[in-house]
């Protein structure tokens, strides 16, 4: 699958999961901005890319700010004529559970993903639309997003905000022929090591181990077996494909469920509390959905 015409941006691909996808859309022939808060990061994969035979410029800054989301979509116009792909996969991490978390805390992690988000896709729709050749709009969830887990407030907040954005921006720029799709990762990640279950696996993994075989059937996986992902939502070959929350990790790829009703009942007259109370256990509890706290 090739990219040789196309120019994206990633931003956050200084290390890890955004680096990986930086550089595969880059092997895929790809011109792409590399974004970080950490300038000598970004500069070592724009040298690893440009050393391997590709083309890659460098933006540092912190996304989230306007400023910043048009520096991004300038860079790419600037260095290699346009721009075709924005991949939002930046955001700060600071894991606290409700009691813990501060003002400052939220608004940082939310700043960088949700704003972050919000910012560099706007910003990337208006150059879409002045080139009136479409373009691809890769933005990147979390299984936290869309499960929950403990101590992630912030985190989880911002990446269930995402999702929405692809049920909005799916819809909205479809006339202009613009996918919207999320990546749901699930990779052994800095992120990753913060779970004392993960923690060794996440160090041998760095150390040149094999991800264990039942990890991987399981969905577990390293950065390198989410970015093909990206690549072809990237492509042409993913023209149709928009609205979708799309899961990558190990040797699994998945389809993650959009959100429905699943059980309603009518009174008529309305319900009162009463009648809520008297229905709740027969009529309602047993359709309730699955919850990490047990029942």
């Amino acid at each position: 699958m090739r990219l040789d015409a196309k120019v994206a941006v990633v931003t956050g691909s200084g290390r890890g999961l955004g680096r990986a996808y930086a550089h595969a859309l880059a092997a895929a022939g790809a011109a792409v901005v590399v974004n970080d808060i950490d300038a000598a990061a970004a500069e070592v994969v724009q040298k690893e890319i440009l050393d391997a035979g590709g083309r890659a410029a460098v933006l540092v800054g912190a996304v989230g700010t306007a400023d910043v989301a048009d520096a991004l979509v300038e860079t790419a116009v600037r260095e290699f004529g346009r721009l075709d792909v924005m991949c939002t996969n930046a955001g700060a991490l600071r894991d606290r559970t409700l009691a813990k978390v501060t003002d400052d805390e939220f608004d940082l992690v939310v700043g960088s993903h949700l704003r972050g988000t919000f910012t560099c896709g706007r910003s990337a729709l208006l150059r879409f639309r002045e080139q009136g050749t479409g373009g691809r709009l890769i933005l990147v969830g979390s299984p936290a997003g869309q499960l929950g887990d403990f101590g992630q407030t912030a985190y989880a907040a911002a990446k269930a905000a995402i999702i929405g954005l692809v049920r909005v921006w799916s819809v909205e720029c479809a006339k202009v022929g613009v996918t919207v799709n999320a990546v749901v990762p699930m990779a052994l990640t800095r992120m990753a090591a913060t779970i004392p279950s993960l923690a060794e696996t996440v160090a041998a993994v760095e150390a040149g181990e094999p991800v264990p075989a039942a990890m991987r059937r399981s969905g577990l996986g390293t950065v390198d077996d989410v970015a093909p992902l990206v690549v072809f939502l990237a492509s042409d070959a993913a023209a149709e494909v928009t609205g979708q929350y799309l899961g990558a990790g190990g040797d699994r790829l998945s389809i993650w469920g959009h959100p429905r009703e699943v059980f309603s009942a009518n009174r008529e007259g309305g319900w009162t509390a009463e009648s809520i109370a008297d229905a709740f256990p027969q009529v309602f509890t047993p359709h309730l959905q699955r919850h990490k706290v047990a029942r």
